[in-house]
């Protein structure tokens, strides 16, 4: 494990792959950024689970890096724990409508009619 970050603290270390998609501009990455906000509050309409809105947060703190305002490794941080935060939630709702849906199998006025 020290090994490990060791070798990840060497400035010449370039990365293996994605080195292009820094000469997308930053316009770009806003715009993706965005449209994924504007599906996870439409999701967050439809299915009115409030997880979908931590989803939206974390979307937005990307946008904080792509808008000059917070540091790339701050605002993924960030992202990251609201975006687990925002899968509990996603979870715990759905878990709870397939706990109220599956309380009761037995109809009500079945067992009479055998």
């Amino acid at each position: 494990m020290l090994f490990l970050a060791v070798l990840l603290q060497d400035d010449n270390i370039s990365a293996p792959f994605g080195s292009f998609m820094e000469a997308m501009p930053h316009g770009a990455f806003i715009v993706i950024h965005s449209i994924l906000i504007v599906v996870g509050f439409w999701l967050s309409r439809k299915t009115k689970n409030s997880g979908f809105l931590l989803f939206v947060l974390a979307e937005l703190s990307y946008i904080t890096y792509h808008a000059g305002l917070t540091h790339f490794l701050f605002a993924h941080i960030i992202a990251e724990v609201l975006d687990v935060l925002a899968l509990v939630t996603i979870a715990l709702g759905f878990s709870k409508r397939v706990g109220v849906a599956g309380a009761s199998p037995f109809v009500s006025g079945a067992a009479r009619h055998r």
